[in-house]
C-alpha cells in the first residue's frame, strides 16, 4: 500500500540523487547546509534561486543546495516560521504581534517590522545552528552511504 503513495516515492528518489551527487562529501555537506541555512530564513519563495546563487558565489554543490532548501516545505512552513519567531522574539525581548486595530500605512509598516524582524533573527540563528549540525552529520554519512544499494520495489508482474 505504502509504495503508492507519491509523496514517499519522491522522498526515496530525492534521497538516492542526493546520495550520487559527484563531489566530495565535503562538497554536497558545504552545498547542502547552505540550502537548509537560507530555507530556514524568511526568504518565502525565492528560497531556490537564492541558494543556488549563494552556491556559485560560494563555488559549492548548487544540487545539494537546491535540495537542502526543501527542509522548508508546506508540510514543516508553519512549524519553521513559528519556532523562528518564537526564538528572534525572545532573543530581542519584543512582545507577541497582535492583529491590527486600525488599518492604515503607519499601523501596517510598524505591524510588519514587529513580525518580520524577530522572524530574520530567528531565522537565522536556528539557520546557523541546522546549518552547522547538517554539515557535521552529512559529512560523516555521505561516505557510509555512496557505496549504499538502494533496493529496487518489485515490478506488478503481468497478467498474460
Amino acid at each position: 500500500m505504502w509504495r503508492r503513495w507519491g509523496l514517499i516515492r519522491q522522498f526515496k528518489l530525492n534521497f538516492i540523487r542526493l546520495l550520487r551527487l559527484q563531489g566530495s562529501a565535503d562538497e554536497i555537506a558545504k552545498g547542502l547546509a547552505l540550502g537548509v541555512f537560507i530555507g530556514l530564513t524568511p526568504t518565502f519563495g525565492v528560497q531556490m534561486v537564492i541558494a543556488v546563487f549563494m552556491a556559485i558565489l560560494l563555488r559549492e554543490n548548487k544540487i545539494a543546495a537546491a535540495i537542502g532548501v526543501w527542509v522548508t516545505n508546506p508540510l514543516t512552513a508553519p512549524f519553521i516560521y513559528a519556532l523562528s519567531y518564537e526564538t528572534g522574539r525572545l532573543l530581542l525581548r519584543m512582545e507577541r504581534v497582535h492583529l491590527l486595530q486600525e488599518f492604515n500605512f503607519q499601523a501596517l509598516k510598524n505591524f510588519g517590522w514587529d513580525l518580520f524582524l524577530p522572524l530574520t533573527v530567528g531565522g537565522v540563528v536556528l539557520g546557523i545552528f541546522s546549518g552547522a549540525l547538517t554539515y557535521a552529520l552529512t559529512l560523516r554519512l555521505i561516505p557510509l552511504f555512496k557505496n549504499w544499494r538502494v533496493p529496487r520495489w518489485p515490478r506488478r508482474k503481468k497478467r498474460g
